[in-house]
């Protein structure tokens, strides 16, 4: 069987665990090809260890059937889920969303952030309104029901609720009924009353099932529950009461009484229930009832409805049109069918389009869920992103190649070429730069030959248009004083340089005037600004008017700036020139 037609069904009960493998035939027909069960304890003293024995049990199932990791479809039962029959407006079905949304929150008991909520509008064929069946879950209660179904070795494909399941094992099975049918689903813990028409459909939980009997013969007899419930297997039937003649053994007469009127709590609630439908919610009167779940194999349950309602009673058949495979015993499974009915509408999600699609995922299933369908695009957009790569690479390796040939039959001369041209200009530029290294001390001669006459016409263009002259140039060696922050470059000989630098002692007169000795400081600032020589103010020397002489000496060496021009050919190293400024 290929992977892709196998549709899993699991029933999880408060006392059964049901695990059934379909296979998806042509034109939307489905094939029991496998079934197992496994035994959950019924007594209520240990529904704390309920979710660990279902988790152990559908691993156990799983491993039977070999199918770890497999998707599967399960229904959670009516007494955990919160169900509400709406009415609404007619509206448009971009504002149903809404209409519904607000619904919700107005109708389930809990904050709508902590429960798993959905719904499925039902088409009645009326203009002006529509039904719609609201389902919620508490979110800690579903993780935990999750927990058990995926630790077992299942991933979480549909969760869906009980009565709705069987609905559309109905539908699929008795298309053809008209009128109301009522399906009376006797679990371990509460039936389940589902209420069909063409157009229609409403439901009810009613806490009473097989775990009650079991209950009220545990308190008769004073034993445990386990005692009860083997009690109750072993022959145990409901009573039919009247003229009818009790067993033999007293204590399954007994047990068959208590039945009975168990049972008979249960009938009166159904007729409630009847009532209510029909004038609530405007239902038909019923014309059949089925009987379905654990709890109707007791023997005479379908003699007691038919006396009670009155109405045609008959088990409800999931497999009247679902085909049985060759693997399974057919008897067996006949015997069994009327406990099918969940996993028939849970396999029937995976192959047809149903009239009830409800479905409580977990927040995480719906994020898996997610993640899987965005997967095929993923791998889609990295085989694009792959090929658009692979495009530039055999692009670029094209390009590359092409330009390989340009390179090697067209610009691999001209640069071969060129770089001889470029050693013969290197050779040529070599020969230049011997050249000038040979002209530079000539070069260099001439221009300190003009230095002199630089230095003078300099000097004489910063002098103070009176009170001022300079009677003597003298030539000396003046000691520079090195900065401290760092040591000439060129070792010890640029040290040598340094401390000796050329020098000129300028020496003048200065007239009395209103500025007295400050007319030479003015002249000395002005001298510091050029670019050829600086003033030693150190050994500046200047003579303070004493008011019987008309004139007053001052000196200051100049020590210059660049290299020591060429020394003058005539003289001791003085240099007379006339007065600047002639004034007496």
């Amino acid at each position: 069987m290929a992977a892709s037609n196998r549709i899993l069904a699991l029933d999880l009960g408060t006392q059964t665990v049901a695990l059934a493998e379909f296979q998806a035939g042509k034109g939307g027909g489905l094939v029991l090809t496998n079934f197992k069960t496994g035994e959950l304890l019924g007594d209520p003293a240990v529904d704390a260890t309920r979710t660990a024995q279902a988790k152990l049990t559908v691993g156990e199932l799983v491993a039977g059937l070999g199918i770890k990791g497999a998707k599967v479809n399960y229904a959670v039962s009516a007494q955990s889920v919160f169900t509400r029959f709406v009415k609404l407006p007619s509206v448009g079905e971009e504002q149903v969303d809404q209409i519904v949304a607000f619904e919700a929150q107005q109708n389930v008991p809990f904050p709508i952030n902590e429960v798993v909520w959905d719904y499925q509008l039902v088409d009645q064929g009326n203009a002006s309104e529509v039904e719609v069946v609201l389902v919620a879950i508490k979110s800690d209660l579903l993780d935990e029901i999750n927990d058990a179904v995926e630790g077992g070795g299942l991933k979480t494909e549909v969760v869906d609720v009980s009565p709705m399941a069987i609905y559309n094992a109905f539908r699929y099975n008795y298309s053809e009924l008209d009128g109301c049918s009522l399906i009376v689903d006797i679990g371990a813990r509460t039936t389940n009353l589902i209420f069909v028409e063409p157009r229609k459909v409403f439901s009810r939980s009613i806490p009473i099932g097989g775990s009650k009997i079991t209950e009220a013969i545990a308190k008769d007899f004073n034993e445990s529950f386990a005692q009860a419930e083997e009690r109750k297997r072993n022959g145990a039937f409901v009573s039919l009461g009247g003229t009818y003649e009790d067993p033999d053994d007293p204590d399954l007469a007994r047990v068959s009484k208590i039945i009975r009127n168990t049972m008979t709590r249960l009938h009166s609630e159904i007729s409630r229930s009847i009532s209510f439908y029909r004038a609530q919610q405007k239902g038909s009167a019923v014309s059949r009832v089925f009987l379905c779940g654990g709890t109707a194999t007791l023997p005479y349950m379908r003699e007691f409805f038919h006396e009670k309602l009155q109405l045609p009673v008959e088990f409800f058949n999931p497999l009247r049109n679902v085909a049985v495979g060759p693997n399974l015993n057919p008897d067996e499974i006949g015997h069994r069918a009327h406990t099918l009915g969940e996993m028939v509408g849970l396999a029937l999600r995976g192959a047809l389009d149903c009239p009830m699609a409800l479905n409580l995922r977990p927040a995480s299933v719906v994020r898996r869920q997610r993640t899987a369908e965005q997967v095929p695009y993923f791998v889609l957009a990295g085989l694009c992103l792959w090929l658009i790569l692979a495009g530039f690479w055999l692009y670029f390796d094209k390009a590359a190649a092409a330009t390989q040939q340009i390179v090697d039959e067209n610009v691999a001369p001209r640069v071969a070429s060129l770089q001889a041209a470029r050693d013969r200009i290197k050779k040529v530029e070599t020969d230049i730069k011997k050249q000038e290294e040979i002209a530079q001390p000539l070069l260099q001669a001439v221009q300190d030959r003009e230095m002199w006459t630089k230095l003078v016409d300099d000097i004489h263009s910063r002098l103070p248009n009176e009170f001022v002259w300079i009677t003597t140039y003298e030539r000396q060696k003046q000691a520079a004083t090195p900065r401290p922050s760092a040591t000439p470059k060129g070792g010890k000989a640029a040290v040598a340089a340094a401390a000796a630098q050329p020098a000129f002692l300028v020496k003048g007169l200065y007239l009395e005037n209103p500025n007295g000795p400050g007319v030479v400081d003015q002249f000395v600032d002005k001298l510091n600004e050029s670019p050829f020589y600086s003033v030693d103010k150190a050994k500046m020397t200047r003579v303070t008017p004493t008011d019987t002489e008309w004139a007053y000496e001052f000196s200051f060496p100049l020590v210059l700036k660049g290299s020591e021009p060429a020394q003058p050919e005539k003289g001791k190293g003085k240099t007379e020139t006339k007065p600047a400024t002639a004034t007496p």
